[in-house]
C-alpha cells in the first residue's frame, strides 16, 4: 500500500510531497530534498493492517 505524504524539508523548510511504501512495516531511509539537495531521514511507522500511522522527517546530523 502507497501513501502520499506532504513533509517539509528540515533544512530549507520547503514542503513536497513523497510517497510512503507501507507495506514495509516501520521503515528509516534517507531521501534527498527536491529543492535543496540536501539528505532528509525518515521514520515511517506503520500500524496494524499497514496502515501509516507516523512520519517523522530530521536532518541528516541531527
Amino acid at each position: 500500500m502507497i501513501e502520499n505524504r506532504q513533509i517539509s524539508c528540515p533544512y530549507c523548510g520547503v514542503l513536497f510531497d513523497t510517497q510512503i511504501d507501507c507495506s514495509g512495516g516501520e521503515q528509516y531511509y534517507t531521501e534527498d530534498c527536491h529543492v535543496c539537495c540536501q539528505p532528509i531521514v525518515f521514520h515511517i511507522e506503520i500500524g496494524p493492517q499497514f496502515q501509516l500511522t507516523n512520519v517523522t522527517v530530521q536532518s541528516e546530523n541531527e
